[in-house]
């Protein structure tokens, strides 16, 4: 078979190779957690089979999340063509799973014990086939909304799960409503605070390099700082999160010591990326250039910060039953067995594997163009905000984040380009009357100078357009008015999927909540009979 014919039998048959290696999982989840007989000492047959289902569903929840969410991660470097998307699997894949192993157990006791009250329910049994009901209620709901293409909150989803077979189990009073509180305001400050730290990272960006005549040699002083603020925030994350399970770290000294690690590896990159940008042309174009490592490395600290945080939505619950039957017990504080993390890690390594790229492409190119230095902006605000949600323990929605952080440099540009096109027609009013190679020579020399010098030259245009006997404002005739407010209407981010995207995000806690106690009280009867 030649290789032609080789990738053409691929592309035929890759829905169901697909499907086949994630059956295989599940059944090598379901095996494992079978043979191992560690796990059911003095256990009853009923509950052995709970906890064998319990882990499938758990691996098959992990799938789903990285199917409908983890790609996220990887979208702007796609995006932008910083990264290809084989490298953005493979990638992702290794820093999700780290993440979730080496860092995702503060936030499993959240999850675990955090949503609804467990010692309110008498029979650890019960309490097992609640969180049974979420985990299968959140799977589900993730599973439909990947096949129709929404992208819902993995969060969300679990979280409303939860409370609805709470509720159902003991009432209202069963759930913890502070903690709800308190997670409901961070789905509402996530996403503006991404978005605010994208834009702000992004107007620093042009500030510093593209808004300057000498657009490279700004960059070779700008974009080693930028590496090293990456290196600061991933190394005293890893001092808190990863060194902090074995040894007791506080945090001023992990930040002291994350500074450090950022300040040496500026000192290692400043002279490359300088010789780098003084081989390159002066123009933006080359300047996205410099920005490809940053970005590939600051997409790979999201998705560590992704698999630390949203592990716990598919081992949390596991965790609890795995308490409740084994234990009798919930207990938030406890350590999470490795196998369940592992197991949660493996799963969100498989389901990107083999569904990610979908949600990568609708991520990185769909909802509005990025180049490299707004895909840097936009993972690097998306990984702060996760990993400063990561080390309060508080499950944030990374979905909120990382669109709320792509919107926000949509709507930067658009703001820039209404400014630029306002400045613009200053000039032209500056310039009335005169010939139009005259106004387009001077267009020519304000675009490429320095901020300050725009200034003073808007002030003058400003200055000549007021001097002018008769001068009523208008930039343009009736026509060119006309097509001018048109530009200003010009949306560079789509409406369209924002309303998508908030529509799906109002529905999910509903939709799941109702299912979840509907699995519920299914359940309850089948073990009354």
């Amino acid at each position: 078979m030649t290789h032609k014919h080789r990738t053409s039998f691929f592309q035929r048959h890759l829905e169901s190779l697909q499907l086949g290696v994630a059956v295989v999982f599940l059944v090598a989840v379901g095996l494992y957690a079978a043979l191992n007989e560690v796990h059911f000492a003095n256990l009853s047959r009923s509950s052995v089979w709970l906890l064998i289902a319990s882990a499938v569903v758990g691996a098959y929840m992990a799938m789903n999340i990285a199917a409908n969410d983890v790609a996220n991660n990887m979208g702007p470097a796609v995006g932008s063509g910083a990264m290809s998307m084989g490298w953005a699997l493979l990638v992702a894949a290794l820093f999700e799973a780290v993440g979730a192993l080496v860092a995702g157990h503060e936030v499993v006791g959240t999850i675990k014990d955090g949503i609804i009250d467990s010692t309110l329910i008498a029979d650890p049994t019960l309490l097992a086939w609640v969180m049974f009901s979420a985990l299968l209620s959140a799977s589900l709901w993730l599973h439909l909304a990947t096949a129709v293409g929404a992208p819902v909150s993995t969060t969300h989803s679990i979280i409303g799960a939860i409370m609805g077979g709470g509720i159902a189990a003991g009432g209202w009073e069963l759930v913890n409503w502070g903690m709800m509180t308190s997670i409901v305001v961070s789905w509402v400050v996530s996403p503006l605070l991404g978005g605010l730290i994208a834009a702000g990272l992004l107007y620093l960006i042009k500030r510093q390099i593209t808004y300057r005549s000498e657009m490279t040699e700004a960059a070779a002083r700008v974009v080693p700082w930028l590496i090293a603020a990456m290196t600061w925030a991933f190394g005293t994350y890893m001092l808190l999160k990863g060194m902090g399970q074995r040894v007791s770290i506080g945090f001023w000294p992990a930040m002291f010591a994350g500074a450090i690690l950022g300040l040496a590896v500026w000192a290692a990159v400043r002279r490359p990326i300088a010789r780098q940008a003084l081989q390159h042309a002066n123009s933006k174009e080359s300047v996205n250039r410099l920005f490809i490592w940053p970005l590939v490395c600051s997409a790979a600290l999201l998705s560590f910060a992704h698999g630390a945080n949203d592990v716990a939505n598919a081992v949390g619950p596991l965790a609890a039953i795995y308490e409740a039957i084994s234990l009798g017990a919930v207990h938030a504080q406890s350590t999470t067995p490795l196998w369940l993390m592992l197991l949660g890690a493996l799963g969100f390594s498989i389901g990107l594997t083999l569904y990610g790229a979908h949600l990568i492409r609708t991520v990185g190119k769909e909802i509005t163009e990025l180049d490299n230095m707004r895909a840097y902006a936009i993972a690097m605000a998306s990984a702060l905000t996760v990993i400063a949600a990561s080390q309060l323990g508080l499950p944030v929605s990374t979905t909120h984040i990382a669109i709320g952080a792509v919107f926000g440099v949509g709507f930067l540009r658009e703001l820039l380009q209404v400014n630029h096109a306002k400045m613009e027609a200053v000039v032209f009013a500056g310039h009335r009357g005169h010939d139009r190679a005259e106004v387009e020579a001077y267009l020519q020399r304000f675009e490429v100078a320095e901020i300050d010098e725009k200034k003073r030259m808007l002030a003058e245009m400003k200055r000549r357009a007021k001097e002018r006997e008769g001068f009523d404002g208008a930039v343009f005739d009736k026509d060119e008015r006309k097509a001018f407010k048109k530009a200003y209407k010009k949306e560079v981010v789509k409406r369209a999927v924002v309303l998508r995207i908030v529509a799906a995000w109002i529905v999910t806690v509903p939709a799941t909540a109702a299912l979840a106690a509907v699995l519920y009280q299914v359940v309850a009867a089948l073990l009354v009979v």
